[in-house]
């Protein structure tokens, strides 16, 4: 998930998380695709941008015209909720003009929009705008086309009139193709851009949230953020415990009661409450969580590795290294310190979980880092908007389970490097 996030996934979506107008296009609170699966089929949120359009060119009389068709495969159960129109063009002093069609499956064809883009403001000006379905000039161009349609006609709701059989009792299926075409007066004016959005209820993988924000995206780019901070937070941690407990096993008398008796401070302190107060103290980025957790981790490596330094410095070749006048630096981290290595891979693996459960934590609290994706932040967002009392489910049971799944994974190979590095696991 971590490669793909990084390969795959545009870095923009990462940092244009919180940009409510960066998600503009997407559904709110919609469930997952595969959804439909189970059930009535609802309508798929359709998003499509000029690079999916058939664009086709033509010039008379000094007048050209760039038509960019869309064709969508609507064979769902029940009516989109809206449409929107969305156009970008590059003019100057002419004012373009804008007429959009809509073909159905039946054949019948009829305009849905034309008007001309507003004046520019001098020179070559690039315009965007988004024509919505409830736009009045696309209720006054339904109201008119009498000839598309054998039914009661309701201009409150296109999307209806658009989608229905000629009896306005069930959905039209089928395909549908629209037609933004672009009248253009002046051989340097272009199309930038253009685009159709049918609103639906079902989008993607894992659906989207109150602020329309894809969570897969937010899901997948969580997984980097979780293994830099369980992985930072880990192996910083645990090589702080192990230099620490070693040099006071080693040094013995009172270095070593006076490092344990700091270790048994630090051991007694209530971890999370502190890290609330650090958080709302110091600051909330992931680098500073990052090392408050480094500050709490360390304390369990040291009181294991200064147990096992007692055993190894009463050794006889640590007794030669000695008697062949080796300093103390040098015997520690020669001949002590690599016997614990084996050791150390397997706690590494075991305190990635705790680390990543501490983040989402605080994340769940509020206390996290607000301007990136993670777990954690993403069922506090969920917490937030009351998604398990209105049936979101898809908004807490995927980071949920990948606090569960990581945690699980990291518990695992931990457990299996311990088994085979320690002795004493193993069977005869």
């Amino acid at each position: 998930m971590t490669i793909y996030s990084v390969v795959a996934i545009p870095l923009e979506s990462y940092r244009q998380w919180n940009n409510p107008n960066f998600w503009i296009d997407l559904p709110k609170s919609a469930a997952p695709a595969w959804t439909n699966a189970f059930g009535a089929r609802a309508p798929e949120h359709i998003v499509m941008h000029s690079p999916s359009a058939q664009v086709a060119e033509s010039g008379d009389g000094g007048v050209r015209t760039v038509t960019h068709s869309y064709t969508v495969r609507f064979n769902y159960d029940q009516y989109p909720a809206d449409f929107m129109l969305l156009y970008s063009a590059r003019y100057g002093s002419t004012q373009p003009a804008l007429q959009v069609d809509v073909v159905r499956p039946d054949g019948k064809e009829f305009r849905v929009y034309f008007a001309s883009l507003p004046p520019s403001q001098g020179g070559q000006n690039v315009f965007s705008s988004r024509v919505f379905s409830t736009d009045r000039a696309i209720a006054e161009s339904l109201r008119g086309d009498t000839g598309a349609f054998s039914y009661p006609q309701d201009p409150a709701r296109p999307h209806v009139m658009i989608f229905s059989d000629a009896t306005q009792s069930k959905v039209l299926k089928g395909t549908y193709v629209f037609r933004e075409t672009f009248y253009l007066f002046d051989p340097a004016d272009s199309v930038e851009d253009s685009g159709v959005i049918l609103g639906g209820k079902v989008y993607g993988v894992m659906g989207t949230d109150e602020l329309r924000r894809d969570l897969a995206t937010g899901i997948l780019w969580a997984a980097p953020v979780a293994l830099f901070i369980g992985l930072t937070v880990s192996i910083v941690s645990i090589l702080i415990g192990l230099v620490y407990g070693v040099v006071a096993g080693y040094k013995g008398r009172r270095t070593d009661e006076g490092l344990m008796r700091i270790n048994d401070i630090f051991y007694s302190l209530p971890t999370l409450p502190l890290l609330v107060i650090l958080s709302v103290t110091v600051g909330r980025s992931i680098f500073l969580i990052t090392g408050f957790l480094v500050i709490f981790g360390w304390v369990g490596m040291a009181k294991i590795s200064r147990s096992l330094a007692l055993q190894i410095k009463n050794l006889q070749y640590v007794e030669a290294a000695k008697l062949m006048g080796q300093s103390d630096v040098r015997i520690i981290f020669r001949h002590i310190i690599p016997q614990l290595l084996p050791l150390t891979f397997a706690s590494i693996a075991i305190a990635v979980p705790s680390a990543i459960l501490g983040e989402a934590a605080l994340s769940f609290l509020g206390l996290g880092d607000p301007s990136i994706p993670t777990w954690g932040q993403i069922l506090h967002d969920a917490n937030s908007a009351g998604a398990a009392v209105r049936g979101l489910w898809w908004w807490i049971v995927p980071p949920g389970l990948m606090i569960a799944i990581t945690g699980l994974a990291f518990a695992l190979v931990g457990n299996a490097l311990d088994a085979i590095v320690n002795p004493r696991s193993k069977k005869v």
